[in-house]
């Protein structure tokens, strides 16, 4: 077996392949390139589907645009801390771990509000939005291999009242102390992103990271 690290760099190397051969498509200007970036993208669903384990027939629909140059798709996390510095996660269904209430932008909101109605949604709560803690290239952190090129956005949030209750994504909505945080969903978001807000909540880090 492949070590991990070799593993995310082959992912990469085929989201790439794919995300060319989809732009090369749209601006094809023969039916020879039209042909050639075909075959790319064929190749390339491939070895994404080797790669994560996962079907041809569920990827292409995920992951092909078909109208457009292909860009990453965009994860927003609401960082919600109460007022012992506790922060707030959500157990999924999806696994039965714990991640920050979030999910993939929604087009016509923006990513404030799309924090805003995840945490509704997710735990329960209503917040306000703030600033910007965090822009992630989930490829430089510790996630599973994943057919989606994206990236994440973590916006602090303030939250408006403390009644917290689970949503149809999730089983549970609990906060979490620095020193006892559950088991991470890490798709949604690694130990070392989750130990970061909490840099930034004891004012450790104070300008926004981004990932070089």
């Amino acid at each position: 077996m492949k070590p991990k690290q070799d593993v995310q760099q082959l992912l990469k190397l085929a989201q790439r392949v794919q995300a060319l051969s989809e732009n090369g498509q749209h601006f094809a200007e023969s039916d020879y390139d039209m042909d050639r970036y075909t075959e790319l993208e064929k190749i390339s669903l491939e070895m994404i589907s080797l790669i994560t384990d996962t079907s041809i027939e569920i990827i292409q629909p995920l992951i092909e645009e078909k109208f457009g140059y292909r860009t990453p798709k965009v994860d927003v996390r609401a960082v919600v801390f109460d007022q012992d510095d506790a922060i707030l996660m959500v157990r999924e269904k999806i696994d039965g771990k714990w991640s920050l209430p979030g999910g993939w932008a929604d087009v016509g909101y923006t990513p404030a509000e799309i924090a805003l109605k995840e945490t509704s949604e997710e735990a329960g709560i209503d917040v306000e939005p703030g600033r910007l803690l965090a822009i992630f290239d989930k490829k430089c952190h510790d996630h599973p291999p994943d057919i989606f090129y994206s990236y994440k956005l973590f916006i602090e949030c303030k939250p408006l009242n403390d009644k917290l209750k689970t949503g149809y994504e999730t089983l549970d909505a609990s906060y979490f102390a620095a020193e006892d945080l559950p088991e991470l969903s890490t798709p949604r978001n690694t130990l070392n992103q989750v130990e970061m807000m909490f840099e930034y909540r004891k004012g450790k880090r104070s300008w926004p990271y981004i990932d070089l």
